[in-house]
């Protein structure tokens, strides 16, 4: 297909990012699978993953160096090479920066299905960001990124507010970077970016799902008073929510029964509706107006078709009140079946 049919794709509807320049789909493509995350994913794959996200009408690609130590980055940078720059959003993350291994011993012990040939070192000095960028950008190909986030600071979190976000916050000035923010597995650390500094977005993973929804307590409300946009990842919790069967995953660990227990309520409900449960997780996020996109990972043509086939589904009114019948715990936010609005139950 010629670059110009490329272009015309139809997009998805898109927001905009806080107060930056910066619009992204609705949907965002997640590129940990095709790092090898948990699989081994084939060059072909993954390039026909990522074609299938555009033609699908996603704009917004997200990676990081930890991904396969390096693998994502490169090709999601591949597949992206022949695509019109000014059609698309990329997003990679610095804190982790790749050491050659001396020697290489063995796979990657973190996950991904790639040689060992690597190691991360947690860097979140101002030079280390500048250094991971700039390495980020060789491996992807590109000369620029729009959005950096500062990844997982959990246990480096003084030295991310005091060294890493100023430097992030001075390539955005200088127009090295376009929005600038942070990703994480925790809303306590993100709400304290969100509310003690001047980023313009958190990815926030596995924290605001229909079975873990702790992000709604603060750190959501932090970023609608701030003007934060959010990007809700992990809206499966890794597994659970597609398909809460034995041997179902939650946070990338074995999910307790218990828990399997809830997800599988949470889809007898969904059934009663006709939607599958994957589609109202994967909608559920979208509903809160903090939330500017959702990442679906994928690592397959037939998981990105799924997914966007599922998005065209209508959700039946009454579905979120059903759904918000099964929560564990006290009130939280449930959505009116109109964006932006949202109920105390």
């Amino acid at each position: 297909m010629a670059d110009d049919q490329q272009a015309s794709a139809p997009r998805l509807p898109v927001r905009r990012i806080g107060r930056s320049p910066v619009f992204v789909t609705e949907y965002s493509f997640g590129g940990a699978p095709i790092g090898n995350l948990f699989a081994a994913v084939t060059e072909d794959d993954a390039r026909a993953a990522v074609d299938a996200a555009w033609e699908g009408g996603i704009r917004t690609f997200d990676t990081a160096p930890h991904y396969g130590l390096g693998l994502s980055e490169r090709r999601l940078g591949d597949a992206l090479r022949r695509r019109p720059r000014a059609e698309y959003v990329i997003s990679t993350k610095v804190g982790r920066r790749l050491r050659p291994a001396s020697p290489p011993a063995g796979l990657d012990p973190e996950g991904f299905l790639v040689p060992a040939d690597h190691v991360r070192e947690f860097d979140y000095s101002a030079d280390g960001v500048r250094r991971s960028l700039e390495a980020s950008l060789t491996r992807l190909g590109l000369d620029r990124v729009d959005i950096a986030l500062i990844h997982d600071p959990d246990d480096h979190g003084d030295q991310a507010l005091r060294e890493a976000y100023p430097a992030l916050e001075e390539l955005r000035a200088q127009g090295c970077v376009r929005a600038i923010g942070v990703g994480m597995n925790q809303t306590a650390m993100l709400t304290r970016f969100v509310t003690d500094t001047d980023i313009d977005l958190v990815l926030a993973a596995g924290r605001y799902t229909l079975i873990d929804r702790s992000a709604a307590d603060a750190l959501l409300p932090a970023a609608l008073d701030r003007g934060v946009s959010v990007i809700a990842g992990g809206v499966f919790n890794s597994g659970v929510l597609a398909a809460p069967r034995p041997g179902a995953t939650y946070d990338y660990q074995p999910a307790p029964g218990s828990l399997i227990d809830r997800a599988r309520e949470l889809e007898r409900v969904c059934a009663r509706f006709g939607v599958p449960l994957r589609a109202a997780a994967a909608r559920f996020p979208l509903t809160h107006p903090a939330v500017a996109s959702v990442l679906i990972g994928a690592r397959s043509v037939a998981e990105l078709t799924d997914a966007l086939r599922l998005r065209e589904r209508a959700l039946p009114a009454g579905l979120w009140d059903a759904l918000a019948g099964q929560r564990d715990g006290g009130g939280v936010p449930w959505p009116s079946m109109e964006r932006g609005g949202a109920t105390w139950l």
